[in-house]
């Protein structure tokens, strides 16, 4: 194939509910690049993902435990920063937890089997790879640095 982008439409009654909702809200224009739309529904798009691959009989026990520990985080109200101190900036440890859940099923669940769960939009793998990526240079940049400070601060 040439690059092109197939994309299946299914019959509304045949799609979930978040899909319907996030098709609702994000209205994504075809070919288009990722907007704020996308940006704010990752989170979500995530935790979707996260709970259906916890669901799929295709997902290995251990794996099943990541994603549960992944979404019971997310779904947590206690946060390592809490939103309602921080803003939106009290999002930023769900992502991690999110990245590190999402990297480890990456290893052991076949790609396929992610990518049948996934609402946002373009590829599942490379989204998480893209966010594991971004997470990763932020614990070795600025939030490394503040953390290492902490910790000192503390001992």
């Amino acid at each position: 194939m040439d690059g092109a982008v197939v994309e299946i439409e299914l019959n509304p009654h045949e799609r979930k509910l978040y899909d319907r909702v996030r098709a609702l809200v994000s209205a994504p224009v075809p070919g288009g690049p990722s907007g704020l739309r996308d940006l704010a529904l990752l989170l979500p798009d995530l935790a979707v993902l996260l709970a259906r691959l916890l669901q799929d009989p295709r997902v290995a026990a251990g794996d099943k435990a990541v994603a549960l520990l992944g979404l019971g985080y997310l779904l947590s109200p206690f946060d390592l920063l809490p939103t309602f101190l921080f803003g939106p900036l009290g999002l930023v440890d769900d992502l991690f937890v999110a990245s590190a859940a999402l990297s480890r099923l990456l290893n052991h669940v076949h790609p396929d089997v992610v990518r049948s769960h996934w609402s946002g939009r373009g590829d599942a793998l490379e989204v998480i790879q893209r966010l594991s990526r971004w997470c990763e240079d932020q614990l070795r940049g600025r939030l490394g640095a503040l953390l290492r400070r902490c910790i000192r601060w503390r001992s």
